[in-house]
């Protein structure tokens, strides 16, 4: 990682304090007797036209309609090309046939479909049913906790300190409730001692030290409880054996408590312990109760105290007669043990869950449970059974033991995901399609001949490899992943040539209008002479498809793609219209994946719905686990080198709260860069002064803000409305040309204030993230982006990457008004420190989650991922896909585990399977 640059150099200026913060105003509730009359009108008229916004940000207005006449749908029309969406009737036959499986699956005879009341009293079933929607042993035993407390040991009450987590043996001499004067509600007060019998005159010494938890300790002696001894793999599961033999990572061994230093000592073997509003421990606990309390120290009025405390009943007064041995030892084992806490409403605590889950645990017949990976694979990987791994989880005695139940359930979600993909991988390779060889004297050869610079060694490599797959009849399905200004557009073309040369056809599909439109003059401006404007005559034929188009443009746009005429084809979610139907699609390309949902990206087909050759680009660099995981059923290419020529681009964070004043040599340096012939992009997060939901929106359906942005605004947006009202009064900018652009623009106007910055023609764009990709201006040598902590790194990269595309350096200034120690600042240094992109992702993925950054439409990848993390498992990943590739390649339809089948259709939702049962 490089470091960061020196900022003072550029600003200079001393530091008063910010700008204040605003509050919206809250708007007014509508009267409720004009909305009804207002709703009776509406029903007694024609409903009026509706105005709709577009994939592309573009506005189409619905015809009228009658209030009491359905609105009827054309016919679809048959294409050649065949779109399998999400509303065509193979892909709702295929969601069909899925959930009539998952009902014959669980209206099976087995352990995880059997109701709770078979195990559970009928009122506690009911209750898990209603309040977390657990209504089967199955569900129930899935059912994670969400942390776990660690419990302190048993300690003396001379020798509490304050703030200390404790747990704490007591016997509890007298219970009292009162109300409470200053508010309403009551408070129990509970008087505790550590004498735990009447004939003890010494305060309990405590310590008891960590020793066998629940899931080990049985009652009376012995080291070893049946309930966690062997497995369904048939050898035996037990916490003896050291943790780093089993999972390969070294055990935890951090203390539970600290006494800190120095002689702490106080006179007090009686306290009083306080619950406020606790009806269950005014009703549960009694006098002469031994109780095992866990809780925060605190104190009150000079006196140690525990708030609201976790408690446990041991026994009562019968314990010095009855067995109190037995009762204190095995307090002395949960003691030490971790307290699982789980996800849980009001009306139904964590304790409870907690319970009834361990009364499950100790009833079912656990062994019989379905275990999706086979008794050789665990053998092979030291895999514990998921009997071990259940009560380990739940029922945890040391923080070793739920970290080793949390490997076993990573595994198994890697395993049963790298199964899914290697299915995936196994069905598009037995489909067949048109191989598409390289010619020695076809259009992508003369492309390299044309182009006045050499491809790196990268693109080279990728290149050949995208041709050896084209040439082949399997389907190619590659991803091709490369930084910023990386040149995936020109490999891309390159291979859509391969394709032309053979008489076939390919489409780009790109996310927004801007972007397609970008591509298609980037590609056209490549070709140079290659290129044809007309239709029919020699040369390749390039064609823009959007929704904005004029009909007449249009209707001879979609005539040359059906005829054939059109070789490459350039367009956004129009592409996907019913109307569109090619000659001889070949080839397909996805810019920007994450965009597209699964279902998007896999709709382009060629005749009869035959699968074309695949290649989804992304600029976003992803690390190679993440993709392994996400896009494990793509073939990887990585383009890591910048072409030759290309300039490193300078990046400062300019910290307006510190230094406000700064604000007004940024205009400055704008109009250095504008006096030196350059031209300057000044990006912001808002497109007006409106509602929030604007913000970074673009009306694209997009949104590069960051975590923080769902925080509470202390100050407002800067938005294109307000940064151009701003800039025209700026007395350093006094003469030169600026325009605003944004995703809800007209598209005629967009295009032409595009076309007139590409120009030369405007100085200053103020642009919201609409210009985040595709966007090439070699001239523009500035970017800066204002309220930048509220981008995320990623969003930052690619904004960045817009500058410094051709032979003159770049500057990117991150503006923000967030103090020193906000939680973006750090965020915002390591993209000033460092231009690597593979290793901001990385920074980006510990700060979000992987389905985040890779857009929310992954379907099928995150409903199965409940403790798998793609960043940090990467060895296990690695394991999990070997073990499933193996399997998957000796019988690709596991017809001899039906047990991995049946984890596979309950674990993906429906739109995954729809995805992966096509190929």
């Amino acid at each position: 990682m490089l470091d960061a640059p020196d900022t003072e150099a550029l600003f200079t200026i001393p530091d008063p304090e910010g700008p204040a913060s605003s509050r919206p105003a809250r708007a007014k509730r509508p009267d409720k007797g004009k909305a009804a009359s207002s709703q009776k009108k509406r029903t007694a008229t024609a409903r009026t036209p509706r105005t709709a916004k577009t994939t592309d940000g573009t506005q189409q207005t619905a015809p009228a309609t009658s209030a009491s006449t359905p609105e009827k749908k054309a016919p679809v029309k048959k294409t050649r090309s065949q779109k399998t969406s999400p509303r065509t009737p193979a892909s709702d036959n295929t969601r069909q046939q899925v959930q009539k499986i998952k009902a014959q699956y669980s209206s099976e005879k087995r352990l995880e479909n059997e109701p709770l009341t078979t195990y559970l009293h009928h009122t506690t079933a009911k209750s898990i049913s209603t309040h977390i929607g657990c209504k089967t042993v199955g569900e129930l035993l899935e059912y994670y906790p969400r942390k776990y407390l660690p419990r302190g040991e048993l300690t003396s009450f001379a020798q509490l300190i304050e703030g200390q987590d404790v747990t704490l043996l007591a016997k509890v001499l007298s219970v009292s409730t009162r109300s409470m004067q200053s508010r309403r509600g009551s408070i129990t007060e509970i008087v505790i001692t550590d004498q735990l019998t009447d004939d003890d005159t010494t305060a309990s010494t405590g310590g008891f030290g960590v020793q066998g938890g629940r899931s080990t300790f049985t009652p009376g002696g012995g080291a070893t409880n049946p309930r966690v001894t062997g497995s369904a793999s048939g050898y035996s599961d037990t916490y003896g054996v050291p943790n780093d033999a089993f999972f390969d990572f070294p055990p935890t061994h951090a203390p539970l408590g600290h006494w800190g230093t120095g002689n702490f000592t106080r006179n007090q073997s009686q306290m009083t312990l306080s619950f406020f509003n606790a009806w269950t421990a005014a009703r549960e606990i009694h006098r002469g109760d031994h109780v095992m309390f866990s809780g925060k120290v605190g104190t009150y009025r000079g006196e140690l105290t525990l708030t609201n405390p976790h408690f446990a009943v041991l026994t009562g007064d019968e314990v010095p007669e009855r067995a109190s041995a037995e009762a204190i030892e095995r307090a002395k084992h949960r003691a030490t043990a971790p307290i699982p806490v789980y996800k849980a409403p009001a009306k139904l605590p964590t304790d409870r869950i907690a319970a009834a889950i361990e009364q499950v645990l100790d009833k079912a017949p656990l062994r019989e449970l379905e275990d999706p990976v086979p008794a050789s694979i665990r053998r092979a990987r030291k895999i514990p059974s998921l009997a071990w791994t259940y009560r380990a989880l739940h029922t945890p005695d040391t923080e070793e033991t739920w970290r080793s139940a949390h490997y076993s359930l990573r595994y198994r979600e890697a395993f049963i995901l790298q199964i899914a993909l290697a299915r995936t991988r196994a069905a598009r390779k037995a489909h067949q399609t048109v191989a598409r060889p390289a010619l020695e004297q076809g259009y992508a050869q003369k492309l390299l001949e044309l182009l006045p610079y050499e491809l790196t060694v990268g693109q080279q490599k990728v290149g050949s490899q995208i041709a050896s797959d084209l040439a082949s009849e399997i389907p190619m399905n590659r991803l091709l992943q490369g930084d910023v200004g990386s040149g995936k557009t020109v490999v891309a073309l390159r291979a859509m040539l391969q394709v032309a040369d053979n008489g076939g056809q390919a489409a780009m599909l790109a996310p927004t209008e801007v972007l397609a439109e970008q591509h298609y003059y980037s590609i056209l401006d490549i070709l140079g002479q290659l290129a044809t404007s007309k239709p029919g005559t020699a040369g390749v034929r390039v064609v823009l498809l959007k929704a904005s188009m004029p009909a007449k443009i249009k209707k001879q746009t979609l005539l040359e793609m059906a005829s054939g005429q059109a070789h490459i084809v350039i367009g956004t979610h129009a592409l996907l219209a019913d109307a569109v139907q090619f000659a001889d699609l070949g080839m397909v390309v996805v810019d920007e994946q994450h965009r597209f949902g699964v279902e998007q990206r896999d709709a382009l087909r060629g005749a009869d719905g035959a699968l074309p050759h695949r290649l989804v680009m992304t600029a976003t660099p992803i690390p190679r686990t993440v993709a392994m995981t996400v896009f494990g059923d793509l073939d990887t290419s990585v383009l890591d080198q910048l072409p030759a020529g290309r300039q490193k681009i300078t990046t400062h964070v300019v910290p307006l709260a510190e230094k406000p004043t700064w604000r007004e040599r940024l205009w400055q340096r704008a109009r250095e860069e504008v006096d030196a012939g350059h031209q300057v992009y000044i990006v912001v997060p808002k497109i007006g002064a409106g509602t929030a939901d604007e913000m970074g929106s673009d009306g694209t359906g997009q949104t590069l803000l960051g975590a923080d942005a769902q925080e509470k605004l202390r100050e407002p947006l800067t938005s294109v409305a307000s940064m151009l009202d701003e800039l025209s009064t700026v007395p350093a900018l006094c003469g030169v040309r600026i325009e605003g652009l944004h995703g809800r623009m007209d598209t005629a106007v967009k295009s032409d204030v595009m076309r007139r910055f590409g120009a030369g023609e405007v100085d200053v764009l103020v642009s919201t993230t609409v210009i985040e990709v595709g966007v090439n201006v070699p001239n523009a040598t500035l970017m800066v982006i204002m309220d930048a902590d509220r981008f995320g790194i990623s969003g930052l990269h690619q904004l960045r990457g817009r500058i410094g595309r051709g032979s003159l350096a770049g500057t990117c200034l991150l503006v923000t008004k967030q103090p020193a120690d906000g939680v973006s600042r750090e965020r915002l240094a390591a993209l000033a420190a460092s231009t690597d992109g593979f290793e901001l992702s990385k920074i980006d993925l510990e700060q979000r989650r992987e389905g985040d950054i890779l857009g929310a439409a992954q379907s099928g990848k995150k409903s199965t991922l409940k403790l798998l993390r793609a960043l940090t498992d990467a060895p296990l990943i690695e394991k999990a896909r070997e073990d499933a590739q193996g399997l998957v390649d000796v019988d690709p339809t596991l017809a001899g585990y039906p047990d991995i089948v049946r984890t596979l259709e309950r674990a993906l939702d429906d739109d995954a399977e729809a995805f992966l049962g096509r190929g």
